[in-house]
C-alpha cells in the first residue's frame, strides 16, 4: 500500500490515535476520505478539460506523459525493448553463410612511414 510495510502502517496508526484520539479518529478518517475522493473528481475533470480543449488531435494525450521519466520510457525504452523483442524473433535460421573475417592488412615494415594525404590535414 503505496509503498509502506506493514510496520510503518502500524506506526501510522498509533500516531493518527495519539493525535486525533480514539473519539474524533473515525472523523477525521471520513474527512480525509471525501478530501480525496474531491481531490480525484477534480483532477479528471481537469484532465478531461484539457482533453476537450486541446481537441480531437490530442485525444490521446496524457498529462503523466509530461513527466520526463515517462516520457523517456515511453517515447525511448519502450522501443528499444520492441527492437530487442523483434530482433529475437528475426534470428537468421541456420542455413545463413558462415562468418568470414576480413582480410589480414599487411603490416608496414620497420622504418616504413605510412600514407599520408596532405589534403586531408
Amino acid at each position: 500500500m503505496f509503498g509502506l510495510g506493514w510496520l510503518e502502517v502500524g506506526a501510522l496508526i498509533v500516531i493518527a490515535l495519539l493525535v486525533f484520539g480514539p473519539e474524533r479518529l473515525p472523523q477525521a478518517a471520513t474527512q480525509a476520505g471525501r478530501t480525496l475522493r474531491n481531490l480525484r473528481r477534480m483532477a479528471n475533470n481537469a484532465r478531461d478539460d484539457l482533453r476537450s480543449g486541446l481537441g480531437p488531435e490530442f485525444s490521446n494525450f496524457d498529462p503523466a506523459d509530461l513527466n520526463p521519466r515517462n516520457f523517456v520510457r515511453k517515447h525511448l525504452l519502450d522501443d528499444l525493448e520492441d527492437d530487442w523483442n523483434n530482433k529475437s524473433q528475426e534470428l537468421a535460421p541456420a542455413t545463413t553463410t558462415p562468418y568470414v573475417p576480413e582480410p589480414v592488412v599487411d603490416e608496414l615494415a620497420y622504418g616504413e612511414l605510412p600514407p599520408f594525404d596532405r589534403e586531408a590535414t
